[in-house]
């Protein structure tokens, strides 16, 4: 049932509404937002020539099971179950059908993307001029988030469908609210303003803030915190409770939540906190430096960096900006706090990866501090015209271009990781993500090239001398490689991949006795490990110990009945032997892996031959004739008539 209008409250807001156009020397046309929005796009089209990046869009299209079932089965996996350490099942839901429409074609996912950016732009406008009853603020807001530099991460980055996505539903849910406080608390904007809640939370869990954030309105709008006020919060803060669970319980499934922090003193995490706090204020009016990976701090025996300890006093003299007595102290209070309170579940409390923080987490929470801008502008634009006009323009200027620089930067891999070595040349892991990239793209003097300088800013980094080790393997550098397999053993005894590759090298040097005794070391690691059960086998074979062999080639196929080398190796044992309906069944579990592999369907058909099945020789030879094989071409003309 509607409650009837507080006659206390309603006088106060309708004298806002009116204060919207009065007094101030600027007329802001009704057009005004369209045209941010027009001019957003402008910026934004750069990203609809991006691609699919190996950064998470990997996990989150290319590799993810749920797209790849399009029905009411695949709809109902999606809503009841987690996957890549996140529960955003609307999120993923979007993606279904883009995937199912238009496949791995970027341009859909990307535009997508954009046209969330532009509602959410407009959303913006509204919320403000709603809470403030100033077009111009409202203006000033809605452009400092479209084209804030740091806003690119969320839009340009198709893994952050769920950014802009939950912020739609979440700026909505806070737009019916205000919609349902100005008209006298009816019921229907707050049924509305509940059901864009849940969206928002099937989008991406850090909505749970918004119940906090209702309260604030209530504050900032003067409303008395009765009985009334916080029960009608308390459907918001149960779901709040229970997708807060839920997201918590999807990063220990996935392994996100790590303990990296442990290796840090309460001291050290104190203004490891308060640094990240001081990142996010700085960044508003000075977008410098970003990145697509902000590394946790780097500690020097006990010690951080001097810019770590200088934070604490810089938030001090935020805070006293914020209490102090002014026009504003009322709006600095309340942007401040919708600034804390949205990017409070980012500020790492729980550690999850080895980022502490993200340019994207300013998505939502940067409305606050951009309203405080827009209330100041508001209030000192009847005096200084020409220079509130003058300044805002140069930002405007400035920071478009940077946010149509950042979006250049997401346009592949290489750009990406081009980027954050450019930005972090100091880290090792950047050389190393580099080096990845270019391995896969088949660049292996420039993997070479960052591993090499990996291992420079970090000498103590086994897996980096293994990843170069295989560089070094593929280019047939194998004393190299044996050097570093060596080198990441020492860093890393329980290494069971560098002993089995470190063996094969043995073994192509012809040092079958150390191969055999790393191959052994391996097994001893990974009891399970069936590239070096073949290795080992394959070893022996070749030194003779047949009985051996057969043996390790027999474990690799029961753990892995899908790798074909052991049946390959099986096979040639078999048929040496004499063996030869073992060595047929051995090529017949290869075709059902390979059918069209010529060289197996030729092999059989001399195994066959020799159990004087001509007939089945004969139709083997076929087909290998068939699959470009021209050994059986002879087979067949000798023996097939």
């Amino acid at each position: 049932m509607a409650v009837k209008p507080n006659k206390k409250i309603q006088p106060e807001l309708y004298e806002k509404k009116n204060v919207a156009t009065s007094g101030i020397p600027f007329e802001i046309s009704k057009w005004a937002p369209v045209a941010v929005i027009l001019f957003t796009a402008l910026i934004y089209y750069k990203a609809l020539s991006g691609g699919i990046t190996s950064v998470d869009d990997d996990f989150y299209i290319v590799k993810n099971p749920f797209l790849r079932d399009f029905s009411l089965h695949g709809v109902k996996e999606i809503f009841t179950s987690f996957y890549a350490t996140n529960y955003h099942p609307l999120t993923t839901l979007t993606w279904l059908f883009e995937y199912n429409w238009f496949g791995l074609n970027p341009l859909p996912y990307h535009l997508f993307n954009v046209l969330l950016h532009l509602a959410n732009t407009w959303l913006v406008f509204k919320l403000a001029e709603q809470l403030s009853g100033k077009r111009l603020t409202a203006l000033v807001v809605c452009i400092l988030f479209a084209i804030h530099p740091l806003h690119v991460e969320s839009v340009a980055w198709i893994a952050e469908r769920k950014d802009v996505l939950y912020s739609l539903f979440y700026v909505s849910s806070l737009l019916y609210y205000l919609h349902y406080y100005d008209s006298g608390f009816k019921t229907k904007y707050y049924l509305v303003s509940l059901l864009f809640f849940v969206t928002s939370l099937f989008s991406k869990s850090a909505a749970v803030t918004l119940p906090l954030v209702l309260l604030m309105f209530d504050i900032y709008k003067g409303r008395k915190l009765a009985a009334k006020a916080i029960l009608e919060k308390v459907p918001f803060l149960l779901l709040s409770v229970l997708f807060g669970i839920l997201a918590i319980l999807s990063q220990k499934a996935g392994g996100a939540i790590n303990n990296y922090a442990s290796s840090y003193n309460f001291i050290n995490k104190l203004f490891i906190f308060t640094s990240a706090l001081s990142f996010y204020f700085l960044k508003l009016i000075a977008p410098f430096g970003l990145s697509i990976l902000h590394y946790s701090p780097y500690i020097l025996g006990s010690k951080l960096q001097w810019w770590y300890y200088m934070s604490v006093p810089f938030l001090l003299f935020i805070g006293w900006l914020v209490v102090r007595r002014s026009p504003l102290r009322k709006e600095m209070i309340f942007g401040v706090c919708f600034f804390l309170v949205t990017i409070s579940v980012m500020l790492q409390i729980i550690p999850v990866g080895s980022a502490y923080i993200a340019e994207r987490y300013t998505y939502i929470s940067y409305i606050g501090l951009f309203y405080i801008i827009g209330q100041w502008i508001s209030e000192i634009a009847v005096k200084k015209r020409n220079v509130v006009i003058g300044i805002f323009s140069i930002v405007v200027i400035v920071f478009s271009y940077q946010a149509w620089d950042r979006i250049g930067v997401w346009r592949d891999d290489i750009s990406l990781y081009n980027d954050l070595v450019d930005s972090n040349p100091e880290i090792y892991a950047s050389h190393l993500y580099r080096g990845d990239i270019r391995k896969t793209r088949g660049d292996l003097e420039g993997a070479l090239e960052d591993y090499t300088k990996s291992i420079a800013l970090n000498p103590d980094f086994a897996e980096t001398y293994f990843k170069r080790s295989r560089i070094y393997d593929a280019t047939g550098n194998i004393q190299s490689a044996i050097s570093d397999y060596s080198k990441s053993i020492q860093l890393r005894p329980d290494f069971a991949e560098s002993y089995n590759n470190r063996g094969w090298d043995y073994f192509q040097s012809g040092n079958a006795i150390a191969a055999i005794a790393d191959f052994n070391k391996a097994i001893a690691l990974d009891s399970n490990y069936v590239e070096a059960y073949n290795n080992r086998g394959w070893a022996c074979y070749q030194a003779g110990d047949i009985k051996s062999a057969v043996p390790d080639f027999s474990k690799a196929i029961r753990l892995n009945p899908k790798f074909d080398k052991p049946y390959y190796n099986r096979a040639d044992i078999r048929s040496k032997a004499g063996d030869y309906n073992g060595a047929i069944e051995d090529y017949t579990s290869i075709l059902k892996l390979h059918p069209d592999d010529n060289r197996t369907y030729y092999r059989r058909g001399i195994a066959r031959l020799s159990i004087k099945d001509e007939s089945g020789a004969c139709a083997d030879w076929k087909k290998a004739i068939e699959y470009g094989n021209k050994d059986a071409i002879q087979m067949a003309g000798q023996y097939c008539h």
